[in-house]
């Protein structure tokens, strides 16, 4: 059973098991699925300060940080237990195309040429890693929710703001990808 766990899972098994999230927390208690507003719960929960958008009753949402909290933590006992021991998968093309921008590691689930501790010394990981990070912040707030919460449980309830914002992301990971990321992997 354990080995079964270790290997991928196929798109329409683990896609089904996150949807089955989205009704399971609507019949157990009238709950949204969503990753992003926790941090708002914790900086509530953390900041005595007089800030009007922290000032509300976070403990409602305390079943969120449990939530997160149990995300985090299946996560470090998946790459301690379940690490698959087979290399990543990568087809052939998507590694010669980042070959050609000097991305030679792919025995990780990121590429360390990037994300490591001493790529963020340079201008490239700085980017990647803290720019990038304020921009995805920045963007799960102006769009009133990550990916997840509106692209899983959004999509699922037809709420039409849910469907603009992950046609956006979309269409951002697309000019990402094929735009913006050759010009940053050449810095």
């Amino acid at each position: 059973m354990l080995e079964l766990l270790k290997q991928p899972w196929p798109w329409y098994v683990a896609g089904v098991l996150i949807g089955f999230t989205v009704p399971a927390l609507l019949l157990i208690g009238n709950k949204s699925f969503g990753i992003s507003s926790s941090l708002r719960h914790i900086c509530a929960a953390c900041i005595p300060a007089n800030i009007k958008f922290f000032q509300y009753d976070w403990k409602k949402e305390s079943w969120n940080l449990f939530f997160v909290g149990g995300v985090a933590i299946g996560g470090v006992i998946a790459s301690y237990v379940l690490t698959n021991p087979n290399p990543m998968v990568i087809a052939e093309s998507t590694k010669q195309a980042l070959a050609a921008n000097n991305l030679t590691d792919f025995e990780h689930l990121l590429p360390t040429d990037i994300f490591s501790w001493s790529s963020l010394l340079t201008l490239r990981g700085f980017i990647f890693m803290v720019v990038g990070g304020f921009m995805v912040g920045f963007g799960t707030r102006y769009a009133g929710g990550c990916t997840s919460g509106h692209a899983i449980m959004g999509l699922s309830n037809l709420q039409l703001p849910s469907l603009i914002a992950t046609c956006c992301f979309m269409i951002g990971g697309f000019i990402m990808t094929w735009l913006i990321l050759p010009f940053l992997l050449n810095l």
